[in-house]
This record gives C-alpha cells, sequence and structure tokens, in this order.
C-alpha cells in the first residue's frame, strides 16, 4: 500500500509541476552532446524547432517521438534553447514508472516464491530432528570430535593466512551449488536456539526462520528515495557512446556474488571460531553466533543491499522490456545486438542465483547475529507484547504526570505556610528563612 502511495504521489508531482518542468531549458549544443544514442540520417527533422528525443527522462531535445514540438518549447527556444524535459518525455516518464514498479513487485514476489520453495525444502531436516530428539539421552554426558564433525570438515580448511585466502575462494565457489546442507542448518540451528532460547530444545527454528523472512521481505518489495534517486541519476548519465545500460547490469551481479561469498564465509567463521578452539568438547558441537561476523557489525546491511541488487536488477529488465513494447526492437536506443544479449543473460542469472541460492542463505545465516528477531514470537504473542509495552509506556507516563502534581501541590502548599508566618510578623531572609 505505501508503495502504490509513493508511486502515485511521484505522479502527482510530474504532473503539477509539468509546466515548470517544461520551462527548464538548456543549450542546444548541450543537448546534442546528451543524447543517449546517435542521431540516424533517416530520423533528423528539417525543422530548427524539433529535437530528436531518444530517451523518456531526455535532457534539451531529447524527445520519445520525432514530433513538432514549436508549441511546447516557445519559452525556451525564445532564448535560443531548448526544454530539458518536453512534455511528450513526461507522459512517457509516468508510463515508465509505473512499468518500473510493477516490473519491481514481480520480480520481488519471484524471488520470495523460488527462493521460499528452497527454504521449504529444509523442513525434513527440522523434522527429523524434531523426531530424533530424546530428551533422557539429552542429559546424558557425551563427547564430541570436532575434527571429525561433517560440518567442521565441510567447512575447516585449516589455519594460516594462504588458508584464509582459500577460505574465501570456497565460499565464493559454494554459493553456486549445495550453499547450505544439513549439517550446516542442523549446527546453525543448534546455536542459535542455545544463544536465544536455551530452554527450549525443541524450537522450530525452521517456523522462525520462514516469519523472519517474510517480514523482512516486506521491506525489500518497497523502492525507498535513494532507489529513485538512482533511476533520476543513471537516466541523466545516460549519454551516447558511454554504454550505461551495459555497464549498469554488471552492478547487481557483483553485489549478489559479494553478497553471497559473505553469507558463506559467515558459516566458515563460525566453523573456524570451534575448530581453533577444541580438540573435542562435552556434548554437541555448538557454533556461537557473533555480528561480528557480518560487515561493519550489522547483519541487516545484507538486507539492505539485496533490495538494491533486486531492484537495479528490476530497472534493467524493465527499460528493456519498456523500449521494446515503445520502440520495437532495431530502435537506435535499445543499443546493439552485442550489449543486449550480455545484459539479459546477466539479468536472468541474478534473478536465478538471487531466489535458489543467495536468498535461501541471508534467512539462515542472518539468524547468527547477537541478537534474534520479532518473529521468534508468533503474531499474537508480538502484538501482545506491543500492547503490553504501550499500556506500560503509559502507565509511566500518568505515573509521572501524578508525582509532578503532587510536588506542585507540595510547594503550593509550603508557599501559603509563608505567607501565613510572614502576615503573622515574620520575616523572610535572603536565603527563605522566617526571621522573628
Amino acid at each position: 500500500m505505501a508503495e502504490l502511495m509513493l508511486l502515485g504521489f511521484i505522479s502527482l508531482l510530474l504532473a503539477v509541476f509539468q509546466e515548470r518542468i517544461d520551462n527548464i531549458c538548456i543549450s542546444e549544443e548541450l543537448a546534442d552532446k546528451w543524447l543517449p544514442c546517435k542521431e540516424r540520417a533517416a530520423d533528423k527533422h528539417s525543422s530548427t524547432t524539433a529535437h530528436f528525443l531518444t530517451n523518456f527522462f531526455p535532457p534539451g531535445g531529447r524527445r520519445l517521438l520525432t514530433e513538432d514540438s514549436a508549441a511546447s518549447s516557445d519559452y525556451c527556444s525564445g532564448k535560443g534553447k531548448v526544454p530539458l524535459l518536453s512534455l511528450m518525455a513526461l507522459h512517457h516518464l509516468h508510463i515508465f514508472i509505473f512499468v518500473l514498479a510493477v516490473v519491481h513487485v514481480v520480480f520481488c514476489a519471484l524471488t520470495i516464491l523460488c527462493g521460499g520453495a528452497q527454504i521449504r525444502l529444509w523442513k525434513r531436516w527440522e523434522d527429523a530432528i524434531q523426531k530424533e530428539f530424546d530428551p533422557e539421552e539429552a542429559l546424558q554426558t557425551k563427547f564430541t570430535n570436532v575434527q571429525d564433525h561433517t560440518f567442521i570438515r565441510g567447512r575447516f580448511l585449516g589455519i594460516g593466512k594462504n588458508l584464509s585466502i582459500l577460505s574465501w575462494v570456497q565460499s565464493f565457489i559454494k554459493q553456486f551449488y549445495g550453499s547450505v546442507t544439513r549439517s550446516d542448518y542442523t549446527t546453525l540451528r543448534l546455536g542459535f536456539i542455545m544463544a536465544h532460547c536455551r530452554g527450549n530444545p525443541k524450537f522450530n527454528f525452521h517456523k522462525y526462520m520462514i516469519r523472519a523472512l517474510e517480514a523482512d521481505f516486506k521491506k525489500v518489495v518497497g523502492i525507498s528515495w535513494y532507489l529513485w534517486l538512482f533511476v533520476v541519476v543513471f537516466l541523466l548519465l545516460n549519454v551516447a557512446g558511454w554504454h550505461a545500460y551495459f555497464w549498469i547490469s554488471f552492478i547487481p551481479l557483483t553485489l549478489l556474488l559479494a553478497v553471497g561469498t559473505k553469507l558463506e564465509h559467515v558459516i566458515t567463521r563460525l566453523a573456524q571460531d570451534v575448530a581453533q578452539r577444541h580438540i573435542a568438547i562435552a556434548g554437541d558441537l555448538v557454533v556461537q553466533p557473533s555480528d561480528d561476523h557480518f560487515w561493519f557489525h550489522r547483519p541487516r546491511l545484507i538486507l539492505v543491499l539485496i533490495h538494491i541488487i533486486l531492484f537495479q536488477n528490476s530497472f534493467e529488465l524493465a527499460f528493456l522490456l519498456f523500449i521494446l513494447i515503445r520502440y520495437k526492437f532495431k530502435y537506435c536506443i535499445m543499443g546493439e545486438v552485442h550489449f543486449i544479449i550480455p545484459r539479459l543473460v546477466i539479468g536472468v542469472f541474478v534473478q536465478l542465483l538471487c531466489s535458489y541460492s543467495t536468498l535461501p542463505l541471508y534467512a539462515i545465516v542472518t539468524q547468527m547475529g547477537t541478537s534474534f528477531k520479532k518473529a521468534i514470537f508468533d503474531e499474537h504473542i508480538q502484538q501482545g507484547l506491543i500492547g503490553w509495552a504501550r499500556q506500560a509506556k503509559k502507565n509511566n507516563n500518568l505515573r509521572k504526570t501524578a508525582t509532578d502534581g503532587s510536588s506542585v501541590q507540595t510547594g503550593s502548599k509550603q508557599g501559603l505556610v509563608g505567607v501565613e508566618l510572614t502576615k503573622n510578623g515574620g520575616e523572610r531572609n535572603a536565603t527563605g528563612d522566617v526571621e522573628a
């Protein structure tokens, strides 16, 4: 709902200020340099007041259509300049904003559906753990050889600077296949339970993880102000010869690979911390969740990066879709084929990798922070706690108000006593004491 309101607000602003925007002028020389693609001879217009605009956020005379713009550019032509953004371009900008919002929401929905399907495959591991749990066996003392543990053998490569670099390489590769194994899930689950709900060894970690993921991705579907700012900056940088559309496709790809590698490396770090400190331990192998394993000690930063990745990928594919439908494939703004195909391949690859690998990794690894999320409680319990907190705050304010009122009344009574003493012939000195 908030996203629709933001979308409507942006469209309203464009409609309200369209005349003022049309009166923003720049030099014709700058407009010619700021074209998104080179003008073809067949597209040239004989009129000096008609300019070839091939983008929907065009500077100068850049228009979506070849049109006679004498009526809309009289103000600028009188100054020997051209409009920064024509009324026709504003109209198409309205359309593109809508297309971008729809594509972003659809792609986010596909991501959460595909990633959620992958995460739900882990439910069989959770069910198996719940069935195998024996309270009597849990009370018995047992010893675990750390180096022989499946989790350690799969993640710990040894000690040393070279092996540390090798662990990053392993983390980079592992995000493409078997990103989370059963031993990973079992160990991380136990680490979370021992850190946050030790008294409930049968805590349903999988159900909690799904609730936390759904709560997080309500924020990802939205389009924040800095993402709209990115759209504006990018469209202004869409200049012929720069191939901005090609290079921007590498931004979500690079970020996605970095995030996936980091998430895998967090699991590796957890294994290294245990393997470097212990040879054998009493009981099951338990990892210690900590914010120190994440960038800037902030697990939530991963969600922000995934938000940027999905939006930029949506923007790239939405732009291709908009131009293809509006101007067809052979239009100059589409670019050359050897630039278009890599963009499409990268966009599809980012969408698939984020859905089937990065999102499931995010869902489980970000639970390895120092604190837990409110999704640890059922929805009705969350509402009860929120209501309790509000009532407690209200009672505290009432108590504070009552205390202040009592102080005022006490001060008033003391003042009245002083007045009576004065009337009886007493006299106050500088310190407020009464002298006979």
